[in-house]
């Protein structure tokens, strides 16, 4: 049975890629595509419903109660994010969590153990996957029920893109070019190191 993560870094390992998300350029151009990222599904997505479906707004006592729940939903669904990582991270490692929130993220890490690249690349894309799916099956549903449902859920989907800007790109990384297995991870939420063992 392979290992998941290392507690120590392992002699000859060296470190080969450093990331900050706290780090103001970093935080920034996480930003920009964080937005593009949103921009981009959301421009899918809504044309979808309102060039097939006859949708006319009406403002309304419920329609101020949709807008609340989109609130609550949102910041639901960022602390949800952190914790399907954690999930991922506490069922593969059994190690001790850290969550946190700064002006460019929020994040969860395992700041204490190196992780295997396998063990990485299911926590960093775990959220991705889930909510895609999630709110992917209510993008349809709502299309048939509900269309201000289907244009907040739009919304919301679109800002799920978006937010996962910081996983996607270390998941392109693991994908495209750090591909031996053997590269560990030190995650300590807005900062991630990759180790390469050097050979000599």
């Amino acid at each position: 049975m392979s290992k998941n993560y290392e507690e120590l870094l392992p002699e000859g390992y060296k470190e080969i890629f450093h990331i900050n998300a706290k780090d103001k350029k970093t935080g920034l151009l996480f930003t920009l595509f964080s937005f593009i990222l949103t921009i981009l599904p959301l421009a899918i997505v809504l044309p979808i419903y309102l060039c097939t479906r006859d949708f006319k707004l009406e403002i309304s006592l419920k329609s101020y109660l949709y807008l609340l729940g989109f609130l609550v939903a949102m910041i639901t669904y960022v602390i949800l994010h952190e914790l399907v990582h954690g999930i991922a991270y506490k069922a593969l490692t059994k190690q001790k969590l850290t969550f946190g929130l700064s002006w460019s993220c929020a994040y969860c890490g395992v700041p204490n153990i190196y992780v295997y690249r396998k063990t990485s690349i299911i926590a960093l894309i775990a959220p991705f996957a889930v909510f895609s799916l999630v709110f992917g099956g209510l993008l349809v549903w709502f299309y048939f029920l509900n269309g201000v449902l289907y244009i907040l859920m739009s919304f919301l989907f679109s800002i799920h893109i978006g937010g996962c800007v910081g996983d996607l790109f270390m998941f392109g990384l693991f994908l495209f070019k750090y591909k031996d297995n053997s590269i560990l991870m030190k995650d300590t939420g807005p900062e991630q190191f990759l180790y390469q063992k050097i050979l000599e």
